[in-house]
């Protein structure tokens, strides 16, 4: 059986990566730059002014103090996306917030600094050194820097460093077509009724949004029943067309798991079955070749918990591999637990757990009951616990790792943000 870092190598040799696209600026939210973005013009491309005042020679300014000011003649008025006229000794021209500074000038007193005249003359009352309040061509981005480099998630904040310099599209990395197929009897589309011995499915709605979350482009195909030949025809119909394939259930030792024997029906070549990890033990892993391509097969639990578990250890890695990310796994902090984690050693462990901070640092508790049927737990957890398979797991007080699964943890739990 092999170890959870056993399994992630195998999965990540060779990742293809996606091709790249082009996109409008707008839609390239969350994707993934496929190149690395230089930029061809200086940001800003002219000195301009930092604040509302008046652009003078600093020359002119010295020694002034508010007892006794210097008196220049105004020339003008410049504002944001205007050119003015040009100044010299004894000068001064009234400049807006990211105007031009006129040529001659080189600083730019506050309004609060001078008696605020547009009257012909301006007292200054402060003496003010070269390039007071002047923002330098090139301060930000010069002209042949490498702003953004290829596997960048592309932020709010990137976009605009983008837009700075003048980018209207973006090349990025396809979304991975990523195919969800669920398997059993007793699964019935939320919505429906429910019948004798029936659950609802969760799975698919639950991977289709991790799979958005990590960048690629889900597509549902529902759930296959408990028989052989339909679960070769949904399996080969997810294929098609499809950069990765999950699918849930039917990958135990059941009679009625029949992923394993459609798989080897499809011609797949089978990597690994079983995993020492819990929950999460039993995933299946493969590769199948169509119309020379080859597509990943992974078979997740059908506990939900399993599922859900597995996808983020070795599905979401993957994912984010396949579209050029250096940094493609979920962060990991180190915290304090507050509960007892001891259990028997044997397998790796993923307990799910809820994170508070504190003067000392984060604080770890158990989220509730660790069954991978029990997706309540999941859902309030913030990370996972974990425990190596030769340990016992931390006792209250001793530190630990949490692989974090939502970062929301933070909110509300220290400062706000008022002064």
């Amino acid at each position: 059986m092999l170890t959870v870092d056993e399994a992630v190598a195998r999965i990540l040799v060779d990742v293809p990566r996606m091709p790249a696209e082009s996109v409008p600026l707008r839609g390239a939210r969350g994707r993934v730059l496929a190149a690395d973005l230089i930029a061809r013009i200086d940001v800003p491309s002219f000195d301009n002014s930092a604040m509302d005042g008046y652009a003078v020679r600093a020359v002119d300014t010295r020694g002034t103090t508010p007892e006794n000011p210097v008196v220049l003649r105004l020339v003008g008025t410049v504002a944001a996306g205007a050119v003015g006229p040009g100044i010299g000794p004894g000068e001064a021209a009234a400049v807006m917030t990211g105007a031009p500074i006129p040529e001659g000038a080189d600083a730019v007193v506050m309004v609060e600094d001078t008696d605020g005249s547009r009257s012909g003359t301006v007292a200054i009352r402060v003496a003010c050194p070269v390039g007071r309040h002047c923002r330098r061509r090139g301060a930000d981005v010069a002209a042949g820097t490498t702003v953004l480099i290829s596997g960048t998630r592309l932020s709010p904040a990137r976009l605009g460093v983008a837009a700075s310099i003048g980018q209207a599209t973006l090349a990025v990395t396809r979304r991975p077509v990523i195919s969800v197929l669920s398997t059993g009897d007793e699964l019935v589309e939320p919505g429906s009724p429910l019948g004798a011995g029936q659950i609802y499915s969760s799975n698919n709605a639950a991977l289709t949004a991790l799979i958005e979350e990590a960048g690629g482009a889900a597509r549902d195909h529902g759930t296959a029943p408990d028989d052989l030949d339909a679960t070769i025809a949904a399996l080969e119909a997810a294929i098609e067309g499809a950069d990765a394939v999950l699918t849930t259930g039917g990958v135990s030792v059941g009679a009625f798991d029949y992923v394993k024997e459609a798989h080897a029906r499809l011609g797949a070549e089978m990597d690994f079955w079983r995993v020492r990890m819990k929950p999460g033990k039993p995933l299946a892993f493969g590769r199948v070749r169509r119309a020379g391509r080859v597509v990943p097969l992974f078979g997740l639990p059908g506990n939900p918990v399993s599922c859900l578990v597995n996808f983020a250890q070795f599905v979401r890695p993957w994912i984010r591999s396949a579209q050029g990310d250096p940094r493609p796994f979920l962060p990991v902090v180190s915290g304090v637990a507050v509960d007892d984690f001891r259990d028997t050693p044997g397998r790796a462990r993923l307990d799910r757990v809820v994170l508070t901070r504190s003067p000392a640092g984060i604080e770890v508790r158990s989220a509730g009951s660790q069954s991978s049927g029990v997706l309540s737990a999941l859902a309030a957890a913030h990370g996972l616990l974990l425990v190596g398979a030769d340990q016992a797991g931390p006792r209250p007080g001793e530190p630990c790792r949490v692989q974090v699964l939502d970062p929301g943890f933070w909110d509300g739990t220290g400062p706000d943000y008022r002064w």
